[in-house]
């Protein structure tokens, strides 16, 4: 459940309009330091050592595309991209290359984002490096107003914010342009899309954007958040000394709050797409939104919270039936834009079945508006609101900066309060017992209303003859409410999950080892538990477990059930407790735990707070001892989803996907894309058969768990159970099924969709010569021709938007490598980018990469790995893959000494090794109209 940034205060039950208006709004947190400059602008500064040695400036800025006029329609966003071609200290592509020497990847870490309303830059840095820090002062402070915005770089930009616009084209955006000015009301949001117009992108002259940053990049809707391993008053003082120079124009603009304003209307709309894979109905009422700043309103949004969360299990539940009337469906509340929340009811209904899709998500709403929800259901929204909380409160001092930087961005661009968690869940704690159940319940008389009520049909093309007009619409709604409803029963069991107790385990031998701070321990069934506790979180424990075997054990003919089989099983539930019983155990514990089986390997991941930890073993000890069976489930289950692949073929992505898998899969039933067909050969008993042979005996089980625990409080758990599981000392290895991506050249093109735009993927592959130092070699040619195509590819043919590099090692079930480049372009340019990505790699092959990409990629190897490996999700996976490899576990000791071994001559050599193109894949979508006759 989501927990808003703030909740409530104790006392306040109900305030009249002018207590309201008198009510003081909550304080800000005092462990951040803010203050406003003389010229308008803000800060807010933070010291926060998760993680360590690491600090995150956000610039942020009141301005989005609404303040565009006619002539600048998507100048907002491309003002954006600009602030990286170049400032007065950075100019042209310094700044990123600056940056990129330092550790920091452009994309990933130094980016940016436009909105209607706002404009936010993000740039983390290393704090170990006074200089680099003081740098990235000063990058903030020309992002702020000293873009260069030179002719030449903006002409450049063009066509890559045009080939970003691209790959956002198909058949969603082509319904929103229909459908969205009629949910905006005709408001200035519904003709201020921030990625512009191709008109103005190509067309306006520099002068123009120039003026728009002129008139709205100034100090006065500006803030910088700094938060991270930083001295404060250092820092405050910097920015005083960096920022006070920042001019706000001469009879400056106002600053227009724009709005979507009610009409009082109900609308229809209806669209279809060719390209459109399924037909979906929603209802949108509109309403002011709450604002969150006083104590009042966070106590209503509490309420609103519960009443989410409480209406999204009956949604939940109704999915779960042996014949669930929809694909998916869904209400709540939730915020809409230009000051406007509003009450959402969606369906996505089976195929020729809309009218009983959209009459029984109706029928939910209705039942709720009717009847209300029950004190049992109130009971626990409660426990898990607060629960959630408690840890958030526990999670405190181990709280990433992030989170931090995102509510000083709400509470600066929207006034939404953000006092701390420790004032938060003291107000938690007091109020929300006090929030009675006919308050929830009174929430759908204020939002369920008949007036402000969109209705949007969109569909398949070939459907369209068959979708609804608007009086057959509310015919359907008028006859659910003249229903006859019975309210809502909650059944809960009070049944143990866990049938039979297990019979605990011992736990045989115990390895530490000191170096890496794990423990490991062999347990009597024979199953490996390896422990790392951590002080990373103080409220979280990680696991995962795998096993050798998996579908590869499996005929072709047994493949479909034995894939589905960790999907399917599970979601009957588990013990004693059917899916719906389960769920509502489960509800207010803060636990998830999955199984899987993949071609090589079975077993289960999961996590947990320390307190929920043992029912989350609990639940594993289920899954694997004591799996139900459901054939009405299953049926519904096989329905649902064969009504979502109806239409698959109608969207090129996912035919696009379907291909590429099938060509580097050798056309192997195991890797081509999803069909009618195969879902028809999933068999309820035969899946039920694999699962239990694959989880009911443990033998060869390897978990890792990592994590807040302590060694031997666990050790009583994990011997009961997981030293419990039955294991008969035997299993099988996987098997090698000898689909390997084919050898020799390959060239496929795909003609699919109406939009003019390109998808390609090229691929090298082959055997691997695995070992530590040739992964990091391969990784270091990946990134050096990520940078050049970037270079290359953006920044000199302004071809594509975000062109990718990847490199895939195997040690089995032999040594492979699969290396791929991947970017979306113009049809007109797919022949050329080829041939420039191609050519980039001859010069790899040829002369190498240069040394300062070798640095880069060394600096940002170095400073990645630095972060990541203060997370507890690094160190599973780092432990689990290193196991399931029968790799060395202190393979990490010798990282920086490996990168430092890595030399353009050794990169040279490894291109010349992998990208020799004797096994060459290229694979290029274009649309229909590119299709020779």
């Amino acid at each position: 459940m989501q927990i808003p940034k703030l909740s409530f205060f104790a006392g306040v039950l109900f305030l009249s309009a002018a207590a309201i208006a008198q009510e003081k709004p909550l304080p800000l947190d005092p462990a951040v330091r803010t203050g406003k400059l003389a010229n308008g602008f803000s800060y807010y500064i933070r010291h926060n050592e998760e993680p360590k040695k690491r600090v995150v400036f956000y610039l942020a800025n009141k301005v989005g595309s609404v303040l565009e006029s006619e002539d600048q329609r998507g100048l907002a966003h491309f003002m954006e991209h600009m602030s990286f071609n170049g400032t007065k200290h950075f100019p042209k592509n310094e700044l990123v290359n600056y940056l990129q020497k330092s550790g920091v990847r452009f994309g990933a870490d130094l980016n940016a984002y436009t909105s209607f309303d706002e404009t936010v830059y993000q740039l983390p840095l290393p704090t170990d490096n006074p200089e680099l820090l003081q740098k990235g002062v000063a990058i903030m402070r020309d992002w702020a107003q000293e873009a260069s915005l030179d002719t030449v770089e903006i002409n450049k930009e063009r066509g890559v914010v045009l080939e970003e616009k691209r790959l956002g084209k198909g058949a969603q955006e082509r319904m929103r342009r229909q459908y969205w000015p009629l949910i905006l009301n005709n408001s200035r949001y519904a003709v201020r899309i921030p990625i512009g117009t191709d008109e103005v992108l190509n067309n306006f002259k520099p002068e123009t954007i120039r003026r728009f940053y002129h008139d709205w990049y100034r100090p006065d809707l500006q803030a910088l958040i700094v938060v991270g391993d930083v001295d404060v008053n250092q820092m405050e003082q910097t920015i005083k000394r960096q920022f006070n120079g920042l001019k706000n124009p001469l009879h400056e603009k106002i600053r227009t709050k724009y709005s979507v304003p009610l009409t009082g209307k109900n609308q229809f709309i209806s669209v279809t797409d060719k390209e459109m894979t399924a037909t979906v109905a929603e209802v949108l009422i509109k309403r002011p939104t709450l604002p969150l700043r006083t104590a009042s309103e966070y106590r209503k949004s509490i309420i609103r919270e519960l009443y989410n969360q409480m209406l999204s299990e009956r949604y939940a539940e109704l999915a779960r039936q042996a014949n669930p009337p929809f694909v998916r469906g869904s209400a709540g509340i939730s915020s809409f834009i230009g000051g406007l929340d509003n009450f959402d009811v969606s369906v996505v209904a089976r195929p020729g079945e809309l009218e009983k899709g959209f009459k029984a998500v109706w029928r939910e709403t209705e039942r709720i508006k009717r009847f209300g929800f029950t004190s049992t259901e109130l009971d626990r929204a409660k426990k898990g609101y607060l629960n959630n909380m408690e840890s958030a409160l526990n999670e405190k001092n181990k709280t990433n900066s992030e989170n931090y930087v995102q509510e000083y961005l709400a509470y600066f661009l929207k006034g939404t309060a953000a006092p701390g968690i420790q004032y938060e869940y003291e107000m938690v704690k007091k109020g929300l017992p006090g929030i009675a159940l006919n308050e929830v319940n009174a929430l759908s008389a204020e939002y369920i209303t008949q007036v402000n009520r969109d209705i949007l049909l969109m569909a398949p093309e070939k459907d369209k003859s068959n979708l609804p007009n608007e009086d057959l619409v509310n015919s359907w709604i008028k006859a659910v409410v003249d229903e006859k409803l019975e309210s809502y029963k909650d059944e809960v069991s009070t049944e143990p999950l866990i049938a039979v107790q297990p019979v605990s385990g011992k736990v045989t031998s115990i390895v530490k080892d000191d170096k890496l701070g794990t423990t490991l321990f062999a347990l009597s069934n024979g199953v490996k538990v390896l422990l790392k506790p951590t002080t990373y979180k103080d409220n979280e424990v990680l696991f995962t477990a795998f096993a050798p075997g998996g579908t590869s054990l499996y005929t072709d003919s047994d493949y479909q059930s034995a894939a589905n089989a960790a999907g399917i099983i599970p979601s009957f539930g588990a013990g004693n407790y059917n899916p719906t019983q389960l769920d509502k155990f489960l509800s207010g514990k803060q636990l998830a735990v999955r199984s899987y089986i993949s071609e090589r390997m079975q077993g289960v991941s999961g996590a947990a707070t320390p307190k929920d930890l043992e029912t989350a073993l609990q639940l594993l000890y289920t899954y694997y001892t004591e799996p139900r069976k459901d054939s009405l489930l299953f049926q519904g289950i096989i329905a649902r989803s064969k009504a979502s692949l109806q239409n698959r073929a109608n969207d090129p992505s996912s035919v696009f996907k379907d291909t590429v898998s099938a060509v580097l899969g050798m056309h192997s039933i195991r890797r081509t894309g999803p069909t009618l067909a195969k879902l028809d050969q999933i068999s309820l008993d035969r899946s039920f058969e694999i699962y239990k042979e694959r989880f009911g005996d443990a033998s060869g089980l390897v978990f890792t768990f990592v994590g807040s625990f302590d060694v031997e409080l666990l050790k009583p758990l994990l011997e009961k159970y997981i030293g419990s599981l039955p294991a008969s000392g035997h299993y099988t290895q996987a098997k090698d099924l000898g689909i390997d991506v084919p050898s020799g050249k390959t060239e496929k093109t795909v003609y699919k969709g109406s939009e003019p735009k390109a998808s390609v993927q090229l691929y090298w592959s082959g055997n691997f010569k695995y070992n530590t130092a040739e992964k990091v070699t391969i990784d270091a040619l990946r990134e050096c021709l990520e940078i050049r195509l970037l270079e290359r590819l953006r920044e000199d043919e302004s071809g594509v938007y975000s062109p990718g590099a990847f490199a895939q090692t195997f040690k089995y079930p032999k040594n492979r490598y699969l290396f791929g480049v991947e970017f979306g372009c113009g049809p007109q340019n797919a022949e050329k980018l080829i041939a420039s990505t191609l050519d980039e790699i001859s010069k790899l092959k040829t002369q190498g990469p240069t040394q300062i990409n070798v640095d880069k990629w060394r600096a940002e190897s170095i400073r990645t790995r630095e972060s990541e490996s203060q997370t507890n999700r690094w160190w599973l996976s780092y432990l689990n893959g290193q196991q399931s490899n029968n790799d060395d576990l202190h393979a990490l000791d010798t990282y920086r000494s490996d990168l430092q071994t890595v030399t353009p001559e050794r990169i040279k050599a490894t291109a010349n090794t992998y990208l020799g193109g004797q096994n060459y894949i290229q694979l290029v979508l274009l649309p229909e109209n590119q299709a020779k006759p």
